[in-house]
């Protein structure tokens, strides 16, 4: 069987999903002065950049 096995998992696979639609929303300071398109993009960069 494929799939989320354990309630862990189907809680960071949440979490993650929301803060991906948050970012794409403007929410965050993450890749504000990027393009809509590519904020997601951008956000993941700077969070490169910080860890």
């Amino acid at each position: 069987m494929r799939g989320l096995k354990r309630f862990r998992s189907t809680q960071v696979v949440g979490a993650g999903h929301a803060f991906v639609r948050n970012v794409r929303r403007g929410h965050y300071e993450l890749g504000v002065e990027a393009d809509p398109h590519l904020r997601v993009s951008a956000a993941f960069t700077e969070l490169t950049l910080v860890v």
